[in-house]
């Protein structure tokens, strides 16, 4: 009897996943478009976090909307299974993952906290573990920027 339970829930998963290729499939052109508008949300929404600094709970809520927002448009023109695999590939999970804690730190720091000195740490950290993220998708990108910290800030004459 269970099978035959199994057996009606594989065939409905299988429904589920085509009906959603249905909806979501889009053409390339849309998914461009898709993927512009995201990313010009995301940006506003982080631009507008800006006006409303004073206010740290509404900047960090509008600050990472926008920032996942910005990142999330990339699954319109690769699909979101992918992005996530690409995300957590040997080369991007510490950035990852240091992205990731340093939204969630950024939101406590704001919402719990209440404090701007620290939302903004955590933001700035934030940029930054966006920018090395971003980095890696630019062949030989993180060792040039690397190479040239260390050639910029190194004592050594």
């Amino acid at each position: 009897m269970q099978r035959l339970f199994q057996g009606e829930d594989e065939e409905q998963q299988d429904y589920l996943l085509e009906d959603a290729e249905v909806l979501c499939s889009l053409s390339p052109l849309q998914r461009v478009y898709a993927f512009a508008a995201c990313l010009l949300a995301g940006l506003v929404c982080m631009f507008l976090s800006l006006i409303v600094f004073a206010n740290p709970i509404k900047f960090a809520l509008l600050f990472t909307f926008g920032n996942l927002m910005a990142i999330g448009s990339t699954a319109f023109l690769i699909g979101s299974t992918q992005q996530l695999r690409m995300m957590f590939d040997p080369v991007r999970v510490y950035a990852t993952a240091i992205y990731i804690g340093c939204v969630i730190v950024a939101l406590v720091c704001a919402l719990l906290i209440h404090s701007k000195i620290l939302t903004l740490i955590a933001i700035i950290c934030e940029i930054c573990a966006l920018f090395w993220y971003s980095l890696s998708y630019i062949p030989f990108a993180r060792r040039m920027v690397s190479d040239l910290t260390v050639r910029l800030f190194d004592t050594e004459i």
